[in-house]
Parts: C-alpha cells; structure tokens; sequence
C-alpha cells in the first residue's frame, strides 16, 4: 500500500585516476584497511575552546567593573 523510499546509492568512479583500473580493482581491500588506519590514527584539527584569549576577557571584565564603578559614583 505505502511505498518505502529507498535510499539512493551510487557507483561513482573518479574519470582520471592516477592508477590504471586493472591496478585499483587489486588493491581496493588493502586501501580501504589503510584510510581506516589513517582516519582513526588522526587526531582532531579542530579544538574546542575559547576563540577569544582568557587574558583579554579579563582586561574586558576589569573595564566593565571600573565602568559601573565610575557610573555608580556620578549618580550616587
């Protein structure tokens, strides 16, 4: 009654490889083992953290306390 869509797959072979075909078809199990070993080998580019350096969030935190300090004497 209700038709399940399937997911879509594809063959795609790069046009211009640097090897031949006869030589990829070969090694395809042993360069998949590789890019696993590599993949799980590597370690994160990307870190977690503060874009914005602790020392000038300190300097901005010590301008904002000298700031209420000054407003709050002028309208006291």
């Amino acid at each position: 009654m209700f038709k399940q869509r399937k997911h879509r797959t594809f063959n795609y072979q790069p046009r211009f490889s640097k090897e031949s075909q006869t030589d990829s078809s070969l090694d395809k199990k042993s360069d998949t083992k590789d890019f696993i070993s590599k993949w799980r080998a590597s370690k994160p580019r990307n870190r977690v953290g503060f874009p914005v350096k602790t020392s000038v969030l300190i300097f901005i935190l010590v301008l904002l306390l000298i700031c209420m300090y000054l407003l709050e004497k002028k309208y006291m």
